[in-house]
């Protein structure tokens, strides 16, 4: 790096951003809906997560090099090892995730990919107002149904407590290190030392491509039950 000097290079894709914070919209949507009784809202809004992650996994495979799972996704040591050096000040040269973030990442999308699954199945108490079922509960037994149901309040806890994890990381990295990486995840772009490569960025017609056929994925499934 030459004089500390830095420049300004897009890390993160149009579709990474749209998924971050849809999610994060979504998950406040389903939880003000489920309160409020509002099955279908609630329903609409599991479609929407599912059909965002199912997209968020096939663009791991094969869209932008950050949004790579094969890029990001080090060994548990890698990610120990970076979080032996997290009170170390040192300018930001990470391009995508770093080791520790990579495995964030892959346990949120779990959850969330879960979350919804779990929704399909599930079945409120007869004493709930609304009565809800999700379109698949008619093709289990009761009792299958019961466990989903019980799995799927768990999930959304551990959603808040990773999520939660997560912004206090967020917070660590900009209070220890001086990290800002709220701003490349709302603009896309981020400061980086002159010399670093900007990542190769995927195709938007595949991404649309991909975001379309994981939406009647989704339609489909909602429509078994």
């Amino acid at each position: 790096m030459r004089d500390g000097s830095v420049r300004d290079i897009k890390v993160w894709d149009g579709w990474i951003r749209l998924v971050h914070w849809s999610i994060v919209v979504l998950m406040g949507v389903s939880y003000l809906s489920v309160e409020q009784g509002w099955m279908e809202v609630h329903y609409l809004s599991g479609y929407a997560v599912l059909t965002l992650v199912l997209f968020r996994l096939a663009w791991g495979l094969v869209g932008s090099e950050t949004a790579r799972f094969a890029r990001f996704l080090k060994s548990p040591l890698a990610a120990l090892h970076h979080l032996r050096e997290f009170r170390k000040r040192e300018p930001d040269r990470e391009i995508g995730h770093n080791a520790a973030g990579g495995w964030m990442v892959l346990v949120l999308l779990a959850l969330l990919l879960a979350q919804p699954i779990t929704g399909l199945f599930s079945a409120e108490e007869p004493d709930f107002d609304y009565g809800a079922k999700g379109p698949l509960a008619g093709l289990v037994s009761s009792a299958t149904s019961e466990w989903f149901t019980g799995q799927h309040h768990r999930l959304f806890n551990l959603i808040l407590i990773a999520a939660a994890l997560h912004v206090l990381a967020v917070l660590a990295y900009a209070l220890l290190k001086g990290h800002d990486l709220v701003r490349p995840m709302v603009t896309g772009r981020k400061s980086l030392p002159v010399d670093s490569r900007a990542p190769r960025l995927g195709s938007p017609l595949l991404a649309a491509a991909l975001l379309g056929a994981a939406a009647l994925i989704v339609f489909g499934i909602s429509r078994l039950g």
